[in-house]
């Protein structure tokens, strides 16, 4: 008798396995959401009602691409992209139209109002009036030049591709490079994923470079000594996240970095030390998926925001 119970007792829980077995396998949807992924969507609307600043102009470029933004010592905008160079006054009219053959990715105007342009492998120096005043030679066949910074006598130039920046004279002649990983120095290498690699030059006459790979700022002399360095890898608001950013900065008045972002589109600003301080403009103010949010900061200390997405420089400046 009590063995005749085991085997009925046996015979039910197979069954009742089974079941669910079946019940498993016909009827359950499949979980196919990654546990690891983050949700964007979250960050994207996070920051929505802290900035600081507010949109106070829209200027339309006529430009096919647009793709590098910069201004000169009196105030002027120019816009870089494909097959041409647009000027436009402090006000936002257009003042002149530039012709020229190929996408200039990024410019930078001299303090004598040399325009440079960054041509995927190599340099070309163009005059307001229209006419190339040289051209250098290329940086190889896998040079991607995304950024350009003019100080005196020094031209440096980031390149993506060769994940170095360029110490050259105005005529084109290397002088050094710098970035290049060396344990010795504490130089950690760039890590550049995708094709957004910046720098520029503080008035204080140091070389500051993004090493977007590692969410971080390097500070550098001419000669290619790393000075100090600051990280901000964070999903918060206060950091930067995705494989690379950030993608571009510009500084305002010297003292601060303004920045922004690809895969969640925002501006925001921080001190030369790293400490966050406020976000200009927020994600939903873009095109989920723009990237390319090149800066550049007017006299006025106006933040200019170049959207190739809409095709426009968009203007902010602090709410009042």
């Amino acid at each position: 008798m009590k063995q005749k119970i085991i085997i009925i007792s046996a015979i039910i829980l197979l069954f009742t396995l089974v079941a669910f077995m079946a019940k498993d396998f016909f009827f359950s949807k499949p979980d196919n959401t990654n546990p690891y992924a983050f949700d964007l969507n979250n960050i994207r609307t996070a920051d929505t009602a802290k900035a600081v600043y507010t949109e106070t102009q829209q200027i339309k470029t006529t430009l096919e691409e647009i793709h590098g933004i910069a201004t000169d010592n009196s105030g002027k905008i120019y816009i870089s992209g494909k097959d041409g160079i647009e000027v436009f006054d402090p006000s936002g009219k257009s003042s002149s139209k530039l012709k020229i053959a190929g996408i200039a990715q990024s410019i930078s105007v001299s303090g004598n109002g040399d325009i440079f342009l960054g041509m995927q492998d190599h340099i070309e120096i163009w005059n307001t009036s229209g006419k190339q005043a040289s051209k250098w030679a290329s940086f190889g066949p896998d040079a991607v030049i995304t950024s350009i910074a003019v100080k005196g006598n020094d031209v440096f130039i980031a390149d993506a591709g060769q994940k170095v920046v360029y110490r050259c004279d105005l005529k084109g002649n290397l002088i050094n490079k710098i970035g290049l990983k060396d344990p010795a120095t504490g130089v950690p290498g760039f890590i550049i994923p995708s094709p957004y690699f910046d720098l520029g030059i503080s008035k204080d006459g140091n070389l500051w470079v993004v090493n977007p790979g590692r969410h971080s700022f390097e500070k550098y002399t001419f000669d290619g000594a790393l000075i100090t360095t600051w990280n901000k890898a964070s999903m918060s608001m206060e950091g930067f996240c995705g494989c690379c950013n950030p993608s571009n900065f510009a500084f305002l008045n010297d003292s601060l970095f303004v920045t922004s972002e690809k895969a969640v589109e925002r501006v925001k600003i921080y001190n030369t030390d790293g400490t966050f301080l406020s976000i200009v403009a927020t994600p939903d103010q873009f095109e989920a998926g723009t990237k390319g949010l090149d800066l550049a900061v007017d006299k006025k200390s106006r933040i200019l925001v170049l959207d190739p997405v809409k095709m426009l420089i968009r203007i902010f400046e602090p709410k009042k």
